[in-house]
């Protein structure tokens, strides 16, 4: 099951200041090196259309996906640069610890992880390197075991307003859908 919204998470699980904490010493390490990873996704022929109507204005996203697979498992495969490259087809260079740096499917996407609650929890300082340098959205990924397998639970926020239908799509597209498959 796959839902929409535009809330954010509960301030119980993180406060306000917590995430802009986390977030401004992630950007820190980041803001320089960016340019240097540069690939904009027209050079890869994924260009992207402004949402539209009432999803013009969205900059929070909520899904959730039933895996065939323990939360260990997810969670490793997410912060695995070698699993997550079998994955999603594309070059991937993850450093696994709270305030690594990442860069997935090729270099089109890079952030830091801020927070990482082992098998359970990753939350990320997350943007594709064709939005202004500088600009980041905070992913969360909340992984709860379901009968065998996991519910997986992403918040998506922060994120540019005119973002919100390409990366509603984008999530089962270059996510969802490939994990599934390679779990079989």
């Amino acid at each position: 099951m796959i839902e929409g919204s535009n809330q954010l998470p509960s301030a119980a699980t993180s406060t306000r200041r917590q995430i802009i904490s986390g977030v401004t010493v992630a950007l820190a390490g980041l803001a320089t090196g960016s340019a240097l990873f540069g690939t904009t996704q027209q050079q890869q022929g994924m260009q992207e259309k402004p949402a539209t109507g009432e999803n013009a204005k969205r900059t929070a996203l909520h899904q959730e996906v039933d895996l065939k697979a323990a939360p260990q498992r997810i969670y490793e495969i997410l912060l695995d640069s070698k699993q997550f490259a079998a994955v999603t087809g594309m070059g991937a260079e993850i450093d696994p610890k709270a305030g690594g740096a990442f860069k997935t499917f090729g270099v089109l996407i890079e952030g830091r992880n801020i927070e990482l609650v082992p098998n359970r929890r990753i939350v990320q300082a997350w943007r594709p390197t064709h939005w202004d340098p500088g600009d980041y959205s905070i992913v969360r990924f909340d992984l709860q075991t379901k009968g065998s397998g996991t519910l997986l639970v992403l918040d998506h926020y922060g994120f540019p307003e005119g973002d919100y239908d390409h990366l509603y799509e984008g999530w089962p597209l270059r996510y969802w859908e490939p994990l599934k498959k390679y779990l079989g």
